[in-house]
């Protein structure tokens, strides 16, 4: 440190108060100069050194690289650029469809997806002409097609317990690449015919960068490009097909694109249906039928019966719409629903008719006999408790043109009650069992009467006809 502020200071010193030469200036300079350049020297060697233990990148080759010349070549270009569109395989093995939603409108698909092609770039010398596989960590480095699925919702690549994905070269530049995959995707339906309906759904693959001037994308095989699984089933479908077909896309600023579809249709279990929906739904109409045989004067059974099985089948109904997309058109199984409500409430709308006529049709009775409406008696009610007839002898009979059976049996327990006290309960139990065919009759109105026969005869047309047009 003393050395250096001595050549410092005689520096100084010559600057500005010896007159010798420029040259001994430079002599007194001369130490300096040569250990700053030294130092700067030792400095950005080791710098240097210091990168190239940083630099990760240059890196010695892999021996699997050398031999297929991946680094000699630019594999972000594809095979053939600047030349006819590269030709690219596609063959797909499906293993399973894993759910068809009505809701959400589509599907979920696993499946096996292979590409071919050939990339000259890749060619290497083999004695036995055997390939060579890799996996997934080679596909970074080397061109690989851009396929994707129009119109997924998701997707991804099974990566248990390593990624699936398999690379096979072969020594000409033949190139297998296969992925084992599941996606969801968007299946159009049209529930207009649900649940006898037969749904039709396709998985469209198409390049998602290079248009038909680049890539041409066609099956490798044909039709036997598809293949699947002999085990794959659905809860609610038959799988009746699949097919493969091929087709073109057009999209307005990138030109025309190549397009594989996965055709298959599914015809829908209609059994579940049945049980769950149709069957139960005839079993409320045939059971709104029972009010036509309730005597018409028992009004709190018939209003009973008719309102339990219109709520039933609100509820029928309102369950097979919670379970369904809001569609803005008519399903079948809607028809079938609503022309079932409508009979049920039908047959509420025919007792309400019947028990308005038939109170019509006492008041005018009442009018010409000029009685009024009076109390019942205590042995009315009590004879009614027993055999189910109004007791009411006036007007009874106003209102019968012939005899009434209840009150033939009532008189003569009357007159039986005078001689014999024991014996009235027995003779009108008699009278019941003997004459119940004939009470039914005349104590329900001519509308039930054909209402028994109107009723079912159209739901049975109605279900002719149905079952005849959806099967």
């Amino acid at each position: 440190m003393v050395k250096f502020q001595g050549v410092i200071s005689g520096s100084y010193f010559m600057q500005h108060w010896s007159p010798l030469p420029n040259f001994i200036h430079i002599l007194l300079n001369f130490p300096t100069l040569v250990y700053m350049r030294t130092t700067s020297v030792l400095m950005s060697s080791k710098r240097e050194i210091k990168m190239r233990k940083l630099d990760s990148t240059k890196v010695r080759p892999l021996k699997t690289e050398q031999l297929l010349h991946i680094e000699d070549h630019d594999f972000a270009l594809r095979p053939g650029f600047g030349g006819s569109p590269i030709p690219v395989g596609i063959d797909v093995q499906v293993e399973s469809i894993d759910s068809i939603s009505e809701v959400d409108m589509d599907f979920t698909m696993t499946l096996y997806l292979r590409h071919y092609w050939k990339d000259e770039r890749l060619s290497f010398r083999s004695n036995k002409n055997k390939s060579m596989t890799f996996d997934g960590r080679l596909i970074k480095k080397i061109w690989v097609p851009d396929v994707f699925f129009v119109h997924s919702k998701r997707s991804f690549i099974h990566d248990t317990t390593v990624e699936n994905i398999m690379l096979r070269v072969y020594p000409d530049g033949n190139v297998l690449f296969s992925l084992r995959i599941t996606v969801s995707a968007m299946c159009f339906m049209d529930f207009s015919r649900f649940p006898l309906d037969t749904q039709n759904c396709s998985l469209e693959l198409e390049s998602y960068a290079y248009n038909e001037d680049d890539l041409m994308l066609y099956w490798k095989h044909g039709n036997k490009s598809l293949s699947t699984d002999e085990h794959i089933s659905l809860s609610q479908f038959f799988i009746e097909e699949f097919s493969a077909s091929s087709g073109l896309a057009f999209y307005s600023s990138t030109g025309w694109y190549n397009r594989l579809f996965i055709n298959f249709a599914l015809r829908r279990h209609i059994f579940f249906f049945v049980l769950q929906s149709y069957f139960p739904a005839m079993l409320m109409v045939m059971l709104s039928w029972v009010s036509f045989w309730i005597d018409r004067r028992a009004v709190p059974a018939r209003v009973s019966l008719g309102i339990t099985t219109v709520l039933t089948m609100s509820t029928i109904m309102t369950g097979v719409s919670a379970s369904m997309p809001q569609v803005s058109y008519i399903k079948a199984v809607d028809v079938y629903l609503w022309i079932s409500f409508l009979f049920v409430f039908l047959s509420v709308i025919e007792y309400a008719a019947v028990n308005y006529l038939t109170t019509i049709e006492e008041r005018k009775q009442l009018k010409k006999r000029g009685k009024a409406s009076g109390m019942y008696s205590m042995d009315a009610v009590q004879a009614m408790a027993f055999d189910g007839c109004f007791h009411d002898t006036d007007v009874d009979m106003d209102l019968t043109p012939f005899p009434d059976p209840c009150e033939e049996s009532e008189t003569r327990t009357s007159q039986t009650n005078i001689s014999n006290e024991d014996t009235p309960r027995l003779k009108r139990k008699r009278s019941l069992k003997g004459n119940v065919g004939r009470i039914i009759l005349q104590n329900n109105h001519v509308i039930d009467t054909y209402s028994r026969i109107i009723f079912p005869s159209v739901y049975i047309v109605f279900n002719f006809f149905y079952w005849g047009l959806y099967i």
